[in-house]
Parts: C-alpha cells; sequence; structure tokens
C-alpha cells in the first residue's frame, strides 16, 4: 500500500501541485471487477485546497488517471453504515449518492478519520458522519495565523504512514556516503556494521564534549542565581509601589463618585426650572384674551376673531399636557379652576348669544318671504349662512368643551329653521300645483305654452349656471306622442315643473347640509376662518363651500342625517303628496271610454316623467353623498310601484276587455294603447338607465296582449277570428317595427309569422271553393292517382270520364266565374277595417291562391286526358283581368 501511494503521489498530484493526504482502494456496490481508488489531497498553493478524487488506471497506457473530481466543500454526508458492526461499505454524499465498498475495513476507516481531520482543518461548512465510531472522529484543531504552515505541516505528518521520501539533499548525502564505502552495495551488511561503529564514534565523541563543558555550565547557573535574586528585589519594590498607588486609587474613587453627585444635581436643577417654565408657559394666558373672553363683542367681526383666538388658547390651557404629579401642586389646581370659570361663563355667553340670533334669523327670514312677491323657487339662505359662518370655529370650541349646550343650540337652530323650511316649501309645491291645475286655453295655447317655459327656464337659468351637472329638461320637439294639443301641453308644463321642484329642492338642501357639516362640525374638525375670510374679500354674496377633502362628503353618518331630517322633516311626505296630486291629475285627464279610463288611471305620463326626472337627481343626490340620497330614493321607491300599479292595472284592464257583440272589431283598443303607450314611453325614457325597467313593462304587456287578441278574435262574432287576428297582429308588426325596440325583437318576429299564417288561412277560407263542383272532380282525379291508378287511365272510369269533364266544365262559363269573384270581394271589404288598410293585400293573396288553383286543374287535365282536347271556360290571363277589373270598380 506504500508503495501504491507512493506512486499516486508522484505520477498524479505532485506534478499538479498537489500532495496525497489519504487514499482507499474501493468498488462500487455490486461492480467488484471494476476497481478504483478514492483519494484525499491537499494543494500545496495558499489557500489550501481541499479536494476528494477518484483516480482509476488506464486499460492501454497502465498509467493512473483522474476520473472524477469534488471539492471536499461539496460533501454534505459521510455515512459509514454501521457504529458498532465492522463493515467494509460507506456512502458519500455529494451532489448524489455514491456507494463504495472498501478493500478492508482498516482502510475505510482510515479513510473516513482522513476526511473528517480535513473537514475540521479545512471547512466552515463541515459535512455530516453517521454512523462511524467515535474514536475515528477525534478533535483537530483548526490552523490560524503565522503557524498555520508548521501546524498544517505536523497533522499532515501525523495523517501520513512511515514511509517519507528522500529530499533531494538527503538522495546527495546518501550517494556520497555510499561512494566512499565500495562495499555499501555488494556487502550491505558489512557496510551497516561500519556505520554502526562510526556512529558509536560519534557518540563517545558527543559525551566527552558535554563532560569537558562542566565548568562553564556552573557558571552559566551561577549567573542564572545572580538574575533570580534581581528580578525578587524588583517584585518587592513594586509591590511597595503598588500599595501607595491603591491608596490613590480610593481617593480618585471618591472624588469621581462625588463629581457624579453634583452633576446629577445640576441636572436636576436644570431640568426642573425648564419643567416649571413650560408648566407656567401652557398655564398662562394674556389678560387681553382674558378680557376677551369676559367682555368682547360677539356680534362684530373684530369680536368674533378675538374671542376665537381667546377660546382656542382657554382651550389648550385646560386640554394641557401636564405631568400627573404637577397637577397635585396647589398652583396648578387654583388656575385649572379657573380657567373652568371662564369657560363656563364665556360658554353661557356664547350660547345666550347664538340662540337669540338663532331666533332672529329665522323671523327676519319668516317676515321677508311674506312680503315678497310669490315667485316659483325656494328663496336661497345664502345670507343667513354667510353670517354665521364666522361662528363655526366657536360651535367647535363649544363642543368640545360644553357638548350640552352644543346640542341645545343644535336644536334651536333646526327647530327655528325647520319651520321656515316647511313653510316656503309647502308654498312652493303648492304653486306648482296651481300651475299644473290650470288648463291652457286651446285658442292660445302655443302663445300660453312657449310663456309659461320661457317663465320656468327665466327662473332656473341663474341656478342650472351654477349647478353642475343639472339634469336639462326634454326637449318637447323630440317628443312624438299620439294625443291633442292639449295632452302635449300639460305633458310638457308637467315635465318643465318637476324638473324645475327637483332642481330647487337640490341646491337649497345642498347648500344647507354643507353649511351644518361646517357649521356643527358633522364630519369632524373642519377650520372655515380661512374660507370665510376669503369669501368676504372676494365677494358679499355667500356661496355655499366646497369641502377640502372628499370623505366630509362619502362619509355621510348618522348624524348629519339625523340633523337633516330635523332641518327638513316633512319634505319626503310634501313630495310624496305632490306624486299622489301629479297621478291623481294625470288620471282626469284623456280618455273617454270605461276602458280607457281604467287603461289611464293611477299613471301614466306623469308617473313615467317623474320616474325618470327623479332617478336623474337621485343618481346626481348619489354623487354627492347627500341627505337628498335617501328622500329622493324614497320618492323614487313609491314612484316606481304607482308605475308597476299602472303597468298592472292596464295588464288587468287588457284581461278584462270586453267584445262588443253588436259591432265589428277591427282593431282592439288595447292595441291601439299599447301603440301611444310605446310612443309616449320610449320619447320619455330616451337615454334614460331607467330603460330597463320599462323593457320588463313592455315584455309583461306584450305577452298579455298577444293572448288577448287570440281570445277577442276567438269571442268576436261579428268579425271572422283570422281577419281579427291578422288584423291586429300586423299593427303590433308595424308599432314594434316603427319602434325598434331591442328587447322585443322576438315578438315583433312572432307577431309577423301569427300575421302571415292568419292571412293564408283567412285567404283560403274566404275563397274556399268557387268552382265547387270542379274542385270535388280534380279532387276525385287526385285520389284515384293516389290509389296507384295510372293517370291517363283515369278517364276510362265512368265516373271521370271525359264526357262527365265536360260537364263539370260547362257549369262554370266567365260569367259565372267573374261574378263569384265579385261577392268574394265584397265579402272582404266587408269583413275588414279601414284603418289597417290590408284589402289590397288579402286581395292579391286571393288571386295568387287562386291561379294556383287554376294552374293545378290544367296541370291534371294534361296529366289525366291527354290530346283531349278539353280546356277551361277560361284562361289565366282571364283571372287576372277579372280580379283587377273588381278592384277598380269598388
Amino acid at each position: 500500500m506504500t508503495a501504491i501511494k507512493h506512486t499516486l503521489n508522484r505520477d498524479v498530484f505532485l506534478p499538479n501541485d498537489e500532495r496525497l493526504i489519504g487514499f482507499v482502494h474501493v468498488t462500487k456496490v455490486g461492480r467488484k471487477k471494476k476497481t478504483s481508488f478514492l483519494c484525499a489531497a491537499l494543494s500545496t498553493e495558499t489557500p489550501v485546497q481541499a479536494r476528494v478524487y477518484q483516480v482509476k488506471k488506464a486499460d492501454k497506457t497502465e498509467a493512473y488517471k483522474k476520473k472524477v473530481t469534488w471539492l471536499l466543500r461539496e460533501l454534505k454526508v459521510v455515512d459509514g453504515k454501521s457504529s458498532s458492526k465492522e463493515t467494509a461499505e460507506f456512502d458519500l454524499h455529494f451532489e448524489k449518492v455514491y456507494k463504495w465498498v472498501a478493500s478492508s475495513v482498516h482502510d475505510k476507516e482510515t479513510f473516513i478519520s482522513c476526511l473528517w481531520k480535513l473537514s475540521q482543518r479545512y471547512l466552515i461548512q463541515k459535512p455530516d458522519f453517521l454512523n462511524v465510531p467515535r474514536h475515528l472522529l477525534e478533535e483537530v484543531s483548526r490552523p490560524t495565523g503565522s503557524v498555520q504552515t508548521t501546524q498544517q505541516e505536523d497533522d499532515i505528518v501525523t495523517m501520513e504512514d512511515d514511509y517519507q521520501a528522500l529530499t533531494s539533499k538527503e538522495e546527495t548525502d546518501l550517494d556520497q556516503l555510499m561512494s566512499e564505502c565500495k562495499i555499501a552495495i555488494s556487502n550491505a551488511e558489512l557496510f551497516a556494521e561500519q556505520l554502526s561503529k562510526q556512529l558509536s564514534v560519534l557518540d563517545g565523541a558527543n559525551i566527552h564534549s558535554i563532560m569537558g563543558s562542566e565548568d562553564q555550565v556552573l557558571n552559566l547557573m551561577r549567573l542564572l542565581d545572580d538574575g533570580i535574586r534581581s528580578a525578587e528585589t524588583i517584585e518587592d519594590k513594586l509591590d511597595f509601589y503598588d500599595s501607595i498607588l491603591q491608596n490613590v486609587k480610593d481617593q480618585m474613587e471618591v472624588m469621581k463618585e462625588k463629581d457624579a453627585l453634583i452633576n446629577t444635581r445640576n441636572k436636576n436643577h436644570q431640568l426642573l426650572l425648564e419643567e416649571l417654565d413650560n408648566l407656567v408657559k401652557q398655564l398662562d394666558i394674556d389678560t387681553r384674551h382674558l378680557k376677551a373672553l369676559t367682555d368682547g363683542d360677539l356680534s362684530t367681526p373684530g369680536g368674533i376673531c378675538e374671542c376665537t383666538t381667546a377660546a382656542h388658547i382657554l382651550q389648550r390651557c385646560l386640554n394641557a399636557d401636564i405631568h400627573p404629579a404637577l397637577n397635585q401642586m396647589a398652583a396648578v389646581e387654583e388656575q385649572q379652576r379657573k380657567f373652568t370659570r371662564f369657560s363656563d361663563k364665556f360658554g353661557k355667553r356664547l350660547a345666550y348669544h347664538l340662540n337669540n340670533l338663532f331666533i332672529q334669523q329665522g323671523n327676519v327670514l319668516g317676515e321677508t318671504l311674506s312680503r315678497q312677491v310669490p315667485e316659483f323657487k325656494l328663496p336661497p339662505h345664502h345670507s343667513a349662512h354667510r353670517d354665521l359662518t364666522p361662528y363655526a370655529d366657536l360651535m367647535l370650541w363649544l363642543k368640545n368643551s360644553d357638548f350640552d349646550c352644543f346640542t341645545q343650540l343644535s336644536k334651536v337652530y333646526t327647530q327655528n329653521l325647520s319651520k321656515l323650511y316647511n313653510k316656503e316649501i309647502q308654498d312652493f309645491l303648492e304653486m306648482a300645483k296651481q300651475k299644473l291645475g290650470t288648463k291652457p286655453d286651446k285658442n292660445k295655447l302655443g302663445v300660453g305654452l312657449s310663456a309659461q317655459a320661457r317663465a320656468l327656464s327665466g327662473s332656473s337659468s341663474s341656478l342650472n349656471r351654477k349647478m353642475s351637472g343639472s339634469v336639462q329638461s326634454l326637449n318637447s320637439d323630440s317628443i312624438s306622442m299620439h294625443g291633442s294639443s292639449h295632452d302635449l301641453a300639460m305633458r310638457h308644463l308637467f315635465d318643465q315643473i318637476i324638473d324645475k321642484i327637483l332642481s330647487e329642492l337640490e341646491p337649497v338642501c345642498l347648500a344647507e347640509q354643507d353649511f351644518c357639516v361646517r357649521f356643527f362640525h358633522l364630519a369632524g374638525d373642519i377650520s372655515v376662518n380661512k374660507e370665510a375670510k376669503q369669501e368676504e374679500e372676494s365677494d358679499d354674496v355667500w356661496k355655499p363651500l366646497q369641502p377640502s377633502a372628499p370623505e366630509v362628503v362619502r362619509h355621510m353618518n348618522e348624524e348629519v342625517r339625523r340633523m337633516m331630517g330635523e332641518l327638513f322633516p316633512n319634505l319626503e311626505s310634501e313630495l310624496e303628496a305632490f306624486v299622489s296630486y301629479a297621478d291623481r291629475l294625470d288620471g282626469l285627464n284623456g280618455r273617454n271610454s270605461e276602458y280607457e279610463r281604467y287603461w289611464q288611471q293611477d299613471n301614466n305620463i306623469n308617473s313615467m316623467y317623474m320616474l325618470v326626472r327623479m332617478s336623474q337627481h337621485v343618481n346626481n343626490a348619489q354623487d354627492t353623498g347627500s341627505f337628498l340620497s335617501l328622500m329622493f330614493a324614497s320618492c323614487l321607491v313609491k314612484i316606481k310601484r304607482n308605475f308597476d300599479k299602472f303597468i298592472a292595472n292596464q295588464i288587468k284592464a287588457i284581461q278584462d276587455f270586453k267584445v262588443s257583440k253588436k259591432s265589428r272589431c277591427g282593431i282592439i283598443a288595447f292595441v291601439h294603447n299599447f301603440e301611444e303607450f310605446a310612443n309616449q314611453a320610449e320619447s320619455i325614457f330616451k337615454g334614460s338607465d331607467r330603460h330597463t325597467h320599462l323593457d320588463k313593462s313592455y315584455k309583461a304587456l306584450v305577452v298579455v296582449i298577444y293572448e288577448q287578441i287570440v281570445r277577442v278574435a276567438s269571442e268576436s262574432q261579428k268579425t271572422p277570428k283570422d281577419v281579427v287576428m291578422m288584423e291586429n297582429f300586423h299593427h303590433m308588426y308595424s308599432t314594434l317595427s316603427t319602434l325598434k325596440i331591442p328587447c322585443l325583437e322576438s315578438d315583433r318576429k312572432e307577431a309577423k309569422q301569427i300575421y302571415q299564417d292568419n292571412l293564408n288561412s283567412y285567404t283560403l277560407n274566404l275563397l274556399g271553393r268557387p268552382l265547387e263542383k270542379l274542385h270535388v272532380f280534380f279532387e276525385g282525379v287526385q285520389n284515384r292517382v293516389a290509389t296507384g291508378v295510372k293517370p291517363e287511365e283515369v278517364g276510362f272510369q265512368l265516373a271521370f270520364s271525359k264526357q262527365e269533364l265536360r260537364k263539370v266544365i260547362k257549369e262554370y262559363p266567365v260569367k259565372e266565374v267573374k261574378k263569384g269573384l265579385d261577392g268574394i270581394y265584397k265579402k272582404t271589404l266587408k269583413d275588414l277595417c279601414e284603418e289597417e288598410n290590408l284589402l289590397q293585400v288579402v286581395w292579391f293573396s286571393m288571386q295568387d291562391e287562386f291561379i294556383k288553383q287554376i294552374k293545378h286543374y290544367e296541370d291534371l287535365i294534361n296529366q289525366c286526358y291527354p290530346d283531349s282536347g278539353i280546356t277551361l271556360e277560361f284562361k289565366v290571363d282571364d283571372v287576372l283581368s277579372f280580379f283587377s277589373e273588381i278592384a277598380q270598380n269598388h
């Protein structure tokens, strides 16, 4: 093994500046014939690199070569398989698991010990050694600093065997020694004996040399004794000096402690002065601020500003952040009681002033309203808001210092203003009812309508300019409705009035809500001093302030809704009353017959206008998160219910429609009314997001109309069923084609199909058998052919002979055919109504059907009676001329 190790080190590792440290002869598990060596080597260069190699002998050259190379730091696990049982198997875990079998257990343990020592010395992240005997895992120190090389050499020597290769100098000396002795090669024993003798001579010389130097050794010992005594003397002096310094050290430590105490005392005095100075600053108020709180004028802008500043300073003193221990000081308690007295007195004085101001403003606004000439608009409260805005910060101070007083003032404000708002809204809606109750003069209808429109648009023009996103009224030119000019005027007037009502209510409620939020601080601490000053400098007219942060609008809390509900307690009920009034007003207009009044009752046009308008304003109110979002939404629900009730009543009216027994049917009334309703609804709902709701109503109505047309057609006694179905479904098809409603496209196609089917059915039924005997004869011919008789053999049967055919044909001369067609035309004219104008359509359909019959008879004659020369008394051209002449005569 030593020779193999020497060979591997010389041939494989030394040329690559490496040294072999340990190796083992191995085979892979299950492959005993393929042997190789696992070698652990170190690089001779710094930094030292440890590697593991698999070395195999080449087949041809018999030289050793490295097959696989791993860095030692790539080794993860060394598995000895068993720590108690002797086995030559072991595993090395690199990028994968390699299983080996060593040549012997001793070689395996030697190699694992070599790997352990190398990993302990050269690796930071060491592999795990599993199932390895503990005596192999001895402690190995890690080299550091300048001693690294020497220690490394020592450890490596211990890991190597006894064999060491000779250095070049040793080889030179050995060659020289052997050259001096001629028998060194021929007689090794004699050469060894000579070397032993020379070694004995040298040992004796060394002993004599040591014995000759005894005196020198004694002198050296004496010198060492003198040095020891001198060192002891020096140590005694050092001990004396150390004792002296120890006393100085104790005194210095005492002085250091006294200095630390002095510094601590000075620091505490400084902190105490700073704390007292801060306390005085926090609890000190200038006399002019105290005077402002006691005698400040709350009716002038300057006095309000001084009182606001003083109140904030007082609030800051009352809420000063003072240490709890300082609060127990008598001076601090006395100052706090003083500030509390000032706060209570000023709070009562402020509440008394604002209470009188709220009552006074309510009375002034009421008197102003009673003196003004009634206008169709809600009076703004900008001036009142402008006068109260400077007190907003004082209201915030009152809310923080005396919440009960603040709550009481809020109630006073809402009680006084709610009465005024109720009166204004009642008068405004009453005026709207009066305008709706006035019937336009028929002779001056256009002039009156234009004047009212100009008055309505003029009164709201300034408002619409201020309100962004306001809803524009419907263009009357785009409304194409059936009805009298009086109906059109009333509908247009109602649309303008409902839009005017909602457009007037919205800015008033938004302005009041904006003021309440800022003045009563319902959405947080909002300072409005700066904005109020800007308003006073820029314009004398108060304008609603836009909240600086979107959160003020989005966070509509319960407190805001509660206060707006107290200010407008009857707004929702007044609007619902107006909606009910509009419904009743609409139900009194229009129809004459019992069915038509039933169709028109509850709400028709007005409810649709209100549904569209209210939806638009609800969306606007929701965008701003205002109080109107709930109030408008509630009214919208009522309007929607009224509209749904209207649709339900329409369906019931259609289902309860009674067929007249004395007159012909024609176009049924509910078919006419659906056309009018759809035209009106499409004009009103155009562009509205409520069109989906209208589509559902369309579907319900059309389904019922189709069902009831079939019922009416079956019950009609004066008009044939096919005519009723044909005319009414044709009317529905025309109406739906004109309106082009996407959700009713399938119903339109269904109406067309039903119309075509009934047109064909009526044509066949009315046309019947104008050539009755001919029809019976040729029907028998067809039956014979169908039973298998050849067409050319039919004429040989007695009942269908040529003589019988000629007799039948002679019974239908040209004059008789024309007379029969004229009777059919008169019957058709009597059955059809003029309104739908389907006479020509039906007549042409009959013409086509009659010509088909004639051609069919001629084909049967040619097939069954060939070369007989038998023909009908009339030709197709004669029939065409008959139909044309009859149509022109009538």
